[in-house]
């Protein structure tokens, strides 16, 4: 995509007509956009404004000094030229200055007059040649001078991709589709963010009812009495609640309970006797294991989310009433003071179907 540059150039008027032209003629032979220029009356006060806008709207400005100081500003006793040079600095504007020499100024006057000669204000004129050779500029003899100046200096100016200078609107993409789209995903971003806050008030919501909930079973199951064989609690039958017996032996119950053949007694009883009462609450699920002769219960989704928040309670210090189970810790919630089974923990000894 091919910019312009918009390029404003400041000078004196009638001593710098053909240095002026020049300059033009050179910045639209480069393909790029002249300012300024002839537009303006210089030391009309209520153009100042007018020029600085333009200045500002401009992406490079272009000093042309020659040997004239130019119209004086009443109230700084500035030149216009000087004001907006000045001008053009302090807004940080690209900028570089072409200046006359001393040689190429005497030969004007001499074939010219001292039109070309700066009279009222030679000291000001001085400073003001000081200033602008101590930025970015280079001195000229002759129109061509000036030609190659701004040739150089356009061709850094246009490497600067920060200047936006002007495109040709036929080179530029239609970018309503684009907003359009844009739109469309914004909104689409908006119903999904608000679809996701809703999913997670619902989260919250259902996981505060999941706490309650367990809170409910576990009150279940603590009410349900299982009796333990006297077998397997040394000889003395017991009284333990379901809850006890499904926490405290979680880990076999995760494992899978079975019924095959020749598995530890406590086993068996824990599949026949335990496992179906948990599976009318949901907490273990029977299934048949692929390739044997025996059936298995495994704890399901729920049964292993109620096991992990009656874990988090215990480590939160919020203890549940936990018994201890059938595979040899002492009872701490008997539902009988005799009930202290002390079977040896579940061991599996299976054969191959």
């Amino acid at each position: 995509m091919k910019r312009r540059l918009q390029v404003f150039v400041s000078s004196t008027y009638t001593d710098l007509v053909v240095e002026r032209q020049s300059a033009v003629s050179a910045i639209l032979k480069a393909g790029h956009i002249p300012a300024g220029m002839e537009l303006f009356t210089s030391g009309d006060r209520s153009q100042m404004d007018t020029i600085k806008q333009w200045i500002d709207e401009s992406d490079v400005y272009m000093l042309i000094l020659g040997g004239r100081y130019g119209s004086v500003e009443p109230a700084t006793s500035i030149s216009y030229t000087e004001l907006e040079y000045d001008y053009a600095v302090q807004q940080g504007k690209p900028l570089f200055a072409v200046v006359i020499t001393d040689a190429a100024l005497e030969q004007k006057v001499t074939t010219g007059g001292s039109v070309f000669m700066e009279k009222e204000n030679p000291k000001e004129l001085r400073l003001f040649r000081k200033k602008v050779l101590s930025n970015m500029s280079s001195f000229f003899d002759d129109p061509k001078d000036i030609k190659l100046c701004v040739h150089e200096s356009m061709a850094d100016f246009s490497a600067n991709r920060e200047l936006k200078g002007w495109v040709s609107g036929d080179e530029v993409t239609d970018t309503k589709p684009l907003f359009e789209e844009i739109r469309k995903l914004s909104e689409e971003n908006h119903k999904l963010r608000n679809a996701l806050a809703e999913q997670q008030k619902r989260a919250i919501s259902n996981s505060s009812k999941d706490v309650e909930s367990f809170s409910e079973l576990q009150k279940v199951l603590s009410a349900i009495e299982v009796k333990i064989p006297a077998s397997l609690n040394d000889g003395k039958e017991a009284k333990i609640d379901l809850f006890a017996l499904f926490f405290h032996n979680k880990e076999t119950f995760v494992t899978g309970v079975t019924n095959a053949h020749g598995v530890h007694e406590s086993e068996s009883f824990l599949f026949y006797n335990v496992c179906p009462k948990l599976q009318v609450h949901g907490l273990v699920e029977n299934e048949k294991v692929a390739g044997a002769r025996y059936r298995r219960y495994a704890v399901t989704k729920q049964g292993s989310t109620f096991l992990a928040e009656m874990e988090r309670r215990i480590l939160l210090k919020e203890r549940p009433k936990t018994p201890s189970s059938i595979t040899g810790e002492q009872v701490t919630n008997p539902t009988s003071e005799e009930a202290k089974p002390t079977a040896k923990p579940a061991t599996r000894k299976h054969k191959r179907a």
